[in-house]
């Protein structure tokens, strides 16, 4: 298998959106992520792509602000992470929702929109408008720790976007929703990334991988393959992004 010799890959001629530059994380003895080196474009869906355990949460935390490299920077629309004041500029789904189960789903996203300074106009619009994206409109009432798991992630899904951040950064965003309601996700998605804004996704569902301009793939806390998922599939000779990774993680063919 051939090295990959240049993650930087995804450089445009402007300053990038997203810079990774040289980022190690551990975690006291254990190191996670080694050396990440990654430009991410303006206006553009980056898929991070690895099993579990692989470093993509701990990756993805670091461009939101809410953890910090060991070595190496995190520039965000060219400001270096964390830094408070791009809270704004910044939607961020976890993997663990983080929901207030005693509210209902209105007051969760009144609250957020709250933090945002919204105009009450503008966070009654904002509402109904994210609300209607997830399915979730005739539940607005209902207290959230009456939610199923499927309604809990897309209710954080429409808090991640409620302030309609130009980065939007979603870590496995569509466990446990059915099939038309994620169609309906990735054409928002879609729409959002025409208007601007810059979207990273961590998935596992390989059909979503296709629906990203470019993948990142990350194996054992190492980026061993950036591109879009026609060239990485032509570089490996695969028919699938599953045997893409395959191939440039050296597993055997």
């Amino acid at each position: 298998m051939p090295a990959i010799k240049d993650t930087h890959t995804l450089t445009s001629t402007t300053s990038p959106c997203i810079r990774i530059d040289h980022v190690d994380r551990s975690f006291g003895k254990k190191q996670v992520l080694f050396d990440i080196c990654l430009d991410i474009p303006y206006s553009q869906i980056l898929g991070i792509l690895g099993p579990s355990g692989s470093g993509k949460t701990t990756l993805v935390k670091m461009i939101a602000g809410i953890d910090v490299p060991t070595n190496g920077d995190v520039f965000v629309l060219d400001k270096k992470m964390p830094k408070l004041e791009m809270m704004n500029k910044i939607g961020y789904m976890a993997q663990a929702d983080a929901l207030y189960g005693d509210l209902t789903a209105e007051e969760n996203l009144t609250f957020f929109a709250s933090m945002y300074g919204f105009p009450k106009a503008k966070r009654k619009q904002r509402i109904t408008k994210v609300m209607e994206l997830v399915n979730l409109t005739e539940f607005l009432k209902r207290q959230v720790k009456n939610y199923s798991g499927g309604m809990k992630r897309r209710l954080s899904l429409a808090i991640a976007l409620i302030h309609e951040p130009p980065v939007l950064i979603l870590d496995e965003p569509t466990v446990g929703i059915d099939p038309i309601l994620r169609k309906s996700i990735w054409a928002e998605l879609h729409r959002l990334r025409d208007n601007g804004t810059t979207i990273i996704v961590t998935t596992h569902v390989m059909d979503e991988l296709e629906k990203c301009d470019n993948l990142g793939m990350i194996r054992e806390g190492k980026l061993i393959a950036v591109g879009s998922p026609a060239k990485l599939k032509a570089d490996s000779s695969s028919d699938t992004i599953e045997e893409a990774f395959l191939y440039f993680g050296g597993a055997t063919q």
